[in-house]
């Protein structure tokens, strides 16, 4: 009997794609756990609720100061190999992490500097990881794609820091070290993935080119309008700040509730990107990312004013189902619209976005709560994003009516990439 042909569409028919998802997992997962021993060993050495705060200080600065170097880096370069370096580094550290937990050596001070160099690593990795996906399956599986690796990320968020707490009962050293096994795993996969990118154009680093993803996101009116969109959602919909309080104070519940609350987003999410890595979106994807990110703000409003936990869960259930169809959307979209050669620097500009709106939208919820108080918060939140989305599809019609994720123009400039 003749063997059977592989299908094109079947996102694990593509050796790179797989290498590259198996990677996401294991470093998810590193990371995950390595955030959870961090926080409680730093709090463990110094009892000060700031220290806490200067973890992500020293994660925070060097994903904004170095997005643009990076993006530049991310299209000058092999991108293959800068995310490999990047891994390294980070392999090294948690390694050294681990070492000196383990010799008994370790200090606040030493705890911090080694997760600046993990943070440098990630400033660098991340605009050319985003631009290598594109190259790894066609472009009509894209979207599919770029939801089965969100799903690796929510699956590392929600088991990820369970892992690492039931490890940390042997001490920190242990989850460190488990860690560092999970990065080097990543490392060999991605030193393993076959990727082919073009030629590019060397260019000197100048204002100019640094700022290109800039100027090609203004020029470009559907980039503009996906990003902006992205930038107001989060910074208006940051319900899940104030979690803790509605858990104490409006629920009723106690850490086991808080936790449940925790999850409920990432479950929501880890199903929709499960689902959406079997479906491929193929009409009237801008209605429905509209429509997605209105849910979004429905959804806040929903848990704003429940009183019962189910409700709440089931509220913030659908938040993250919602908002993963949409930032999948988005991502797609971002993408495929922007030519292969600026895909680093476009991505660098769409990470100082997200992690500002991820930072300020925390800050914005708790400054409002506080004047406010958490609900009358939360309800303003829902809202200014309906209001949003008003807004974005007059503003953007041609985003509104928009039915492909891929155009002709676009498919006709990129190069014809396929590392499979």
């Amino acid at each position: 009997m003749p063997a059977r042909p592989l299908r094109s569409d079947s996102l694990f028919h593509h050796p790179a794609f797989v290498a590259f998802w198996f990677a996401r997992i294991a470093s998810g997962f590193g990371f995950q756990m390595l955030s959870v021993a961090v926080g409680w060993q730093i709090y463990a050495i110094t009892g000060r609720a700031f220290d806490l705060g200067l973890i992500g200080l020293v994660q925070f600065i060097p994903s904004v100061l170095l997005a643009l170097p990076a993006g530049h880096m991310a299209d000058q370069f092999d991108r293959r190999r800068i995310v490999l370096i990047g891994q390294i580094v980070e392999w090294v550290a948690i390694a050294a992490l681990a070492a000196l937990t383990l010799s008994h050596n370790i200090h606040e001070i030493g705890i911090l500097a080694l997760v600046l160099v993990i943070g440098v690593a990630k400033a660098f990795e991340f605009p050319a990881l985003q631009s290598m996906l594109p190259a790894l399956v066609p472009p009509a599986i894209l979207s599919r794609a770029m939801a089965i690796n969100s799903s690796a990320g929510q699956a590392a968020m929600i088991m990820g820091p369970a892992l690492g707490g039931f490890l940390y009962v042997a001490g920190p050293g242990v989850v460190y070290a488990v860690s560092a096994i999970l990065y080097l795993v990543a490392a060999v996969m991605m030193s393993r993935l076959r990727y082919e990118q073009a030629p590019p154009r060397r260019e000197p680093a100048t204002l100019k080119t640094l700022f290109a993803g800039v100027h090609f996101i203004r020029a470009r009116k559907d980039v503009l309008g996906v990003i902006s969109l992205d930038l107001f959602a989060v910074l208006l919909g940051g319900a899940t700040a104030l979690l803790p309080i509605f858990a104490k104070d409006i629920l009723h519940t106690g850490p086991w509730g808080l936790g449940l609350l925790r999850a409920s987003p990432a479950v929501g999410a880890l199903l929709m990107s499960l689902w959406l890595a079997k479906h491929t979106m193929e009409r009237r994807v801008g209605a429905i990312m509209f429509a997605c990110v209105a849910g979004f703000g429905v959804a806040t409003l929903v848990f704003a004013l429940s009183t019962t936990l189910w409700l709440s869960m089931a509220a913030l259930f659908a938040l993250g189902a919602f908002d993963m169809v949409s930032m999948v959307i988005r991502g797609a979209l971002v993408q495929l619209d922007t030519p292969d050669e600026m895909r680093g620097r476009v991505s660098a500009v769409n990470a100082i976005f997200i992690n500002t709106s991820n930072q300020l939208g925390e800050f914005e919820s708790g400054m409002l709560a506080a004047w406010m108080g958490a609900v009358h918060a939360t309800v303003l939140g829902g809202v200014g994003t309906l209001v949003v989305v008003g807004l974005w599809m007059v503003m953007f019609p041609t985003l509104r009516r928009r039915q492909r994720l891929q155009t002709e123009t676009v498919a006709a400039e990129q190069p014809s990439n396929e590392a499979l």
